[in-house]
């Protein structure tokens, strides 16, 4: 698997599920058997947000998720005991095996789930713990460009082997993934219909300007200004005002996506709470970042919107017959 293109990391688990107890508080862990020196690259892991202790120590203790060490009110040092339902075999059956282990690391990957439920053991102490001698459960594969796994996941499955199954971090989060598309078609279909609705005010109000300055548009027409003209003058004013509220409109897009996380924490402050709740949301922040492409995209939307909307009325005063207009005059 190493040798495969794109491949950057192959490490061999042990896997599997446990009570973990800490002076009668009790939570679920998934716990991973891996060796220290696949654990240091794993970049959450090993250089986390924020961390207690130190990676070094983890070949003597076991490492946990800071939600989990929360939960059960460990910090480093502390003795968590881990109970495996799976345990000892005997001729009266499978009795629990429970064993304690020290606390050496503690981790914030930036995952509430993974920070909650996640622990690591060193790689031959679960395999014992779990009764795994001699095997692992499955091997972790990291590829350059996780984006692109479509590609590469059919020539790790034939570099495995026939019996070889490969699971891939969309095929695990495939819920999650087209929850974020249909929020996207959404999103984008809610902001055409603010921009249509912008756009209807501009139309309201160039028709308003239409009946007002009907008497100049007479005047002029008289004078010689042809139907072009008058098109061109209410067109060009408003496409000005769509111009310059597109404008607008991405400065403050771009300056709430640059600056969203202090515009997050003045609202928590204000409101006395949570605003964005990472055990509701899965994540500690909702990550903003700025493509050129969307930006474009919202661009071209809204001037197209405003632009094409303002024919309506410009075209309505270029044919506005002059004699009409100063007929009351």
């Amino acid at each position: 698997l190493s040798a495969v293109e794109g491949v950057t990391r192959v490490a061999p688990l042990v896997r599997g599920q446990v009570m973990a107890v800490h002076r009668g508080k009790t939570s679920g862990m998934d716990v991973f058997g891996i060796a220290r020196q696949d654990l240091e690259r794993i970049p959450r892991i090993a250089n986390p947000d924020t961390a207690l202790g130190t990676i070094e120590n983890f070949d003597r203790g076991v490492a946990i998720g800071q939600e989990a060490a929360r939960w059960l009110g460990v910090t480093v040092g502390d003795v968590v005991r881990l109970i495996n339902p799976e345990g000892v075999k005997s001729p009266f059956g499978t009795s629990p095996r429970v064993n304690e282990y020290e606390v050496v690391y503690i981790f914030r990957s930036g995952r509430y789930d993974i920070d909650r439920t996640r622990a690591y053991l060193p790689f031959a102490e679960a395999q014992t713990y779990f009764n795994r001698e001699g095997v692992a459960d499955e091997l972790e594969v990291n590829v350059v460009e996780p984006e692109s796994i479509e590609a590469v996941a059919p020539v790790l499955r034939e570099a495995g082997g026939e019996r070889a199954r490969v699971w891939t971090w969309k095929d695990s989060a495939g819920g999650f993934l087209r929850a974020l598309e249909v929020e996207d078609t959404v999103m984008f279909v809610l902001m055409s219909v603010l921009v249509l609705i912008a756009s209807m005010n501009i139309i309201s109000g160039l028709v308003m300007l239409v009946k007002n300055k009907g008497r100049d548009i007479g005047i002029l027409r008289t004078i010689g200004l042809t139907q072009g003209a008058v098109m061109r003058v209410f067109f060009l004013t408003g496409a000005l005002i769509g111009t310059l509220g597109t404008m607008l409109g991405v400065i403050l897009g771009c300056l709430f996506a640059i600056y969203f996380d202090p515009i997050l924490a003045f609202v928590n402050g204000v409101t006395g709470g949570e605003v964005w709740e990472a055990s509701v949301r899965g994540i500690y922040r909702l990550p903003a970042k700025l493509e050129l492409s969307d930006v474009l995209a919202a661009v071209g939307l809204s001037l197209t919107l405003s632009w094409g909307i303002t024919l309506f009325p410009a075209r309505r005063a270029a044919r506005m017959n002059p004699v009409e207009a100063l007929r009351y005059e």
